[in-house]
This record gives structure tokens, C-alpha cells and sequence, in this order.
């Protein structure tokens, strides 16, 4: 057992909780549902979906803690020396996908790493932080969304918002397609610097700060009035979200590789996509726009 994973578990239980309620008072209509799973080779989660809500069609806050004797090489392929070792691994991890095309789908997440093998020094380290996938963007939600993630990296340095922004950018990127998946946010791993209270601070301020940044916006769009056309542009749209997630997440493939339960690794994918042919939007079009946001920009 590890008195480090304890902690940590303790509160990523309490911010699936936290989460849990707060979607479903901005939904108002539809409650979580609830699936404990147990993972055969060790460990397991708490996997809570809700469904056709009146705000959002799909909404997942997943919880879990696993460990096992061998590393999967997702967990490795920074750290070659650990191949082989055993590992603990925690995490709270999220994706809300809205009814309405003018809310933002949003992704979160934040997790903590144990790894030990005979002859290496124990590591640990968290990773984690949060994006936003707009389909018609609006400049005062984004602004409010980095100055939110800005402001909470504060106390751990000038540095932090602008090095994890970055790291946002780069990582939340789809190299076939040449586009960001969003407007980004926060994005960091490997986190082991200035000690364990230093980093499971930060890590804390991203999981507490993320409805911080999320609710506004969700209040502020939820009634914006929308038809068939703007319905089958977040659809088409939501398809990169597929193609991010199959094709280059690191979570997906360490989920999988490490014989975590697919149902819920595969919680974030859209409950309804379409994929279309060459599809150009007309130019000028509030379709058009989008795709000037989707390229790294200083938003603040």
C-alpha cells in the first residue's frame, strides 16, 4: 500500500462527488447513473454516466485506482528503465458532451502515478489539466476559460499557466488534420518537481478549478437558439474528438494496454457522430470560423 496513493485517492473520490453534482444541477433534468467494476488483475472504479439530459446528452466522471506488476508501454515510453515494474495508478477523468451545439464539449482529467522495480529508485509523478472543444466559439468564454486556468497556476509560479498552456496546445493536437482539438487549456504529466505537496497541490487547484472555468459558460450558452444546421456541424465536428481519442491519447492506450475496463476508457467518445466526405463549410460561414481557432493563440 502507499500512504502517497491514499491521499490522493481520497480526494479524487470526493471530486468525482463534487463533479457529479454540480453537472447535474446545470443539467437540472437527468441524475448519474453508477457502475463499481473491479479490474481482475487489480484494483477497479467507480464509472458514472449521465444520459439525455436536458443540457448535456452525455456527461462521464470516471474514477479509478489500479495497480498491477508490469507496466503497460503507454506508462513507459518516457521512462524505458521502468519496463517491467509494478505500478499504482489513480485518476479522475472526464468528458461532457452538451445537447446544444453552442455549449462546449470539455474534457478533464487528473491522475497519479506510482512506479517500482528491484534495482530503480520508487518513482511517482501526476499528470492531468483540462480543454475545451467549442464548435461555434465565442472570444468572451475563452478568455474567461484561460484566464480561469491562468489564475489558479498562479501560486505555483509565473511560469506554470504559460508552460502547461503550451504543453495544451502541443498535446491536444491532430497531426493528420493540422487543427488543435480546441481552444485548449491545461496540460501537464510527469509532474515530480518541487516535492509531493507542491505537485498534488497544483493538481488539486486543476481538478477544484475546472467547474470554475466550465459553469460560466455553460450558463451563458445553454439557450442559445439552434437548428438542423448547427445539430449536424457538432456532429461532424465531434468526429475529431473520435479520431483524437482512437489515434494519438496517451490515456486511451495506457487504459487499454493495462486491461482497464473499456467501457469506461471509452466513456468519452460521443453518444452520436457523423463523419462526411471532403467536407468544406461555405466560406464566410459561422462553420468557416471555427477553423481560425484552431491553431495555438496567446488568449490572454
Amino acid at each position: 500500500m502507499s500512504h502517497q496513493a491514499d491521499l490522493v485517492e481520497t480526494f479524487l473520490r470526493d471530486l468525482q462527488d463534487r463533479i457529479c453534482s454540480a453537472v447535474e444541477n446545470l443539467d437540472g433534468q437527468a441524475r448519474f447513473t453508477e457502475d463499481a467494476w473491479v479490474r481482475e488483475a487489480g484494483g477497479g472504479g467507480r464509472t458514472r454516466v449521465l444520459r439525455n439530459g436536458a443540457v448535456f446528452e452525455q456527461a462521464g466522471v470516471n474514477f479509478s485506482r489500479v495497480h498491477g506488476d508490469t507496466l503497460p508501454p503507454a506508462a513507459t515510453a518516457h521512462r524505458p528503465e521502468l519496463a517491467g515494474g509494478s505500478f499504482i495508478a489513480t485518476g479522475v477523468s472526464l468528458v461532457l458532451h452538451p445537447n446544444n451545439p453552442h455549449v462546449p464539449t470539455t474534457h478533464a482529467n487528473v491522475r497519479y502515478f506510482e512506479a517500482r522495480k528491484e534495482g530503480v529508485e520508487p518513482v511517482w509523478w501526476f499528470g492531468g489539466g483540462f480543454d475545451l472543444t467549442p464548435f461555434y466559439p465565442v472570444d468572451e468564454d475563452v478568455i474567461h476559460w484561460h484566464r480561469t486556468a491562468r489564475d489558479l497556476c498562479a501560486p505555483f509560479g509565473d511560469d506554470v499557466y504559460a508552460r502547461y498552456k503550451a504543453w495544451c496546445d502541443e498535446y491536444f493536437y491532430l497531426r493528420h488534420r493540422q487543427e488543435t482539438r480546441g481552444v485548449g487549456g491545461l496540460f501537464f504529466d510527469d509532474l515530480n518537481e518541487g516535492g509531493f505537496e507542491r505537485c498534488f497541490g497544483l493538481t488539486k487547484a486543476v481538478g477544484n478549478g475546472f467547474l470554475d472555468a466550465y459553469a460560466p459558460i455553460v450558463e451563458r450558452r445553454r439557450d442559445t437558439p439552434h437548428g438542423e444546421r448547427e445539430r449536424e456541424f457538432q456532429l461532424y465536428r465531434r468526429g475529431r474528438y473520435v479520431e483524437f481519442n482512437l489515434v494519438w491519447d496517451r490515456g486511451t492506450l495506457f487504459g487499454l494496454q493495462s486491461g482497464g475496463r473499456t467501457e469506461s476508457i471509452l466513456m468519452s467518445l460521443p453518444p452520436r457522430v457523423r463523419f462526411e466526405y471532403g467536407y468544406e463549410p461555405e466560406p464566410g460561414s459561422a462553420e468557416a470560423r471555427l477553423a481560425g481557432y484552431l491553431k495555438p493563440r496567446d488568449w490572454i
